[in-house]
């Protein structure tokens, strides 16, 4: 794996753009809805192969493996748990292979789902079941570890926890938040980033953030408590949702693009797209900004 200062080299290069969107994308290639994710990318390895290369001819220099949810806790419901090594391995192998001239990111999230992950009492339970997923990124290949989705300051502590046992080098944190920067606790996130930075993370910032006015402003804020790296990776616009449950994003990518561009010029260091956004959008936004950024 890189070491923070590895990393920051590289973003010192040029290094800038994130992927799009894994899970939505998954979906229209054939995923059903409410399947783990994992355990169909194992099984249908072509799709996420055509997709993450998608990603890199668009210009994204840094792709999340499809580990999202692979923890023991999340992987117990498909009877994968005992093999949470394996299977972090193998998609971060997967994503390698589907672009080797990227950056491989091993994708860690929130628990919130499978226990109380802002209660104290879950903290060494926390720590177990991220410290055997970092095993299997780290034994994988993973260029460097992404936490994101994280709702809870609690959830990156116990990451902070288990990639120092587990020895992990860079290490990025970024959190679902408000657009005026708070966390489901209620509290601002602007010190938890700075701890975190303090602490060695090697960049921070924020995902899964509908894309609009407050966009660049919550990049302006979050640049106050900031000093390095700053990731901003938000949705394409608010999703409407469909008669099948569907959440279906409308935002074009001129819009999107209009709002990073502006992200960029207030800060944002990393920039990419979660929900919503897809290769095509992914290439706009890259050949606008780079020529911004020239």
């Amino acid at each position: 794996m890189l070491t923070s200062k590895q990393f920051h080299n590289k973003i010192a290069a040029g290094l800038r753009y994130l992927d799009g969107a894994t899970g939505s994308n998954l979906q229209k290639a054939g995923m059903p809805k409410g399947c783990c994710t994992e355990q169909w990318v194992l099984e249908h390895p072509e799709a996420l192969i055509r997709l993450q290369q998608s990603y890199a001819e668009a210009g994204c220099q840094i792709l999340y493996a499809p580990t999202f949810q692979a923890q023991p806790i999340a992987l117990e419901r498909v009877g994968l748990a005992e093999q949470t090594e394996m299977v972090n391995e193998k998609l971060v192998a997967i994503s390698r292979q589907a672009a080797p001239g990227c950056l491989i990111a091993g994708d860690i999230t929130t628990l919130a789902a499978f226990t109380d992950s802002w209660d104290p009492e879950n903290f060494d339970l926390l720590v177990e079941n991220y410290r055997r997923q970092i095993r299997g990124l780290i034994d994988g290949g993973a260029d460097l570890l992404i936490a994101e989705t994280l709702m809870y300051p609690q959830e990156a502590e116990a990451i902070l926890t288990a990639a120092e046992l587990e020895q992990a080098g860079a290490v990025m944190y970024s959190f679902v938040m408000t657009g005026d920067g708070a966390l489901f606790s209620g509290a601002d996130v602007g010190p938890v980033l700075r701890e975190l930075e303090e602490a060695g993370a090697a960049a921070v910032g924020f995902n899964c953030v509908a894309a609009d006015r407050m966009t660049p402003y919550l990049v302006t804020k979050l640049r106050r408590y900031v000093r390095g790296p700053l990731i901003c990776k938000p949705n394409a616009g608010i999703p409407v949702i469909g008669s099948d449950g569907i959440p279906c994003y409308t935002m074009d990518r001129e819009a999107f693009t209009d709002i990073q561009s502006q992200c960029l010029a207030n800060g944002a260091t990393l920039l990419g797209g979660c929900c919503g956004t897809d290769p095509d959008l992914l290439a706009h936004m890259i050949k606008a900004l780079s020529c911004q950024k020239e």
